[in-house]
């Protein structure tokens, strides 16, 4: 990751609004539908991408994994609504085991509540070989040497203390 590239290798997605929040769609407490990641700067030489999303502040735990995936065809977009599974038909992408078993699983803080979240992609040289039950420290075993970028993206999510209403 000492290439010049990697200092220009950003992440975004409108799963987050300008205020740094999760849009509730993409939130345990929405439709829980994995996001569109938008990939800026991608090295030429990657293989395939990883891709992590963490609660940063869960509180028995510090930090809890609650998606991973890997396998994704290297390109300048993960697609939206990954669906469920351990591996996705005609994509080759892996789901492996966290707080999503085998799917996405976003932000659904206790109400009342507010935590901060971090997706991370990860640009390989490498088509990975690692089992579909597979976690967070695992896939981070399995990319040591093959990371030829990495990305990050912080939000915030506040689940409210009574439910919304519609169109509220």
């Amino acid at each position: 990751m000492n290439s010049p590239q990697a200092a220009q290798f950003t992440l975004s997605s409108d799963c987050i609004d300008d205020d740094g929040r999760f849009r509730t769609r993409y939130t345990g407490r929405g439709e829980d539908v994995s996001p569109e990641l938008r990939l800026h700067g991608l090295d030429a030489r990657a293989k395939t991408l990883a891709v992590a999303l963490e609660d940063l502040t869960h509180p028995l735990f510090g930090t809890m994994a609650h998606w991973v995936a890997w396998n994704i065809p290297a390109g300048e977009l993960i697609p939206e609504a990954i669906r469920p599974g351990r591996i996705s038909p005609g994509t080759g992408i892996v789901q492996g085991t966290a707080y999503g078993l085998h799917r996405y699983r976003g932000p659904k803080p206790p109400r009342g509540t507010t935590h901060t979240y971090r997706f991370t992609v990860y640009a390989l040289d490498t088509v990975l070989r690692l089992s579909d039950r597979s976690r967070l420290p695992g896939l981070k075993r399995a990319i040591a040497g093959h990371v030829l970028q990495q990305a990050e993206l912080f939000g915030t999510y506040e689940s409210c203390l009574r439910p919304r209403r519609p169109g509220a």
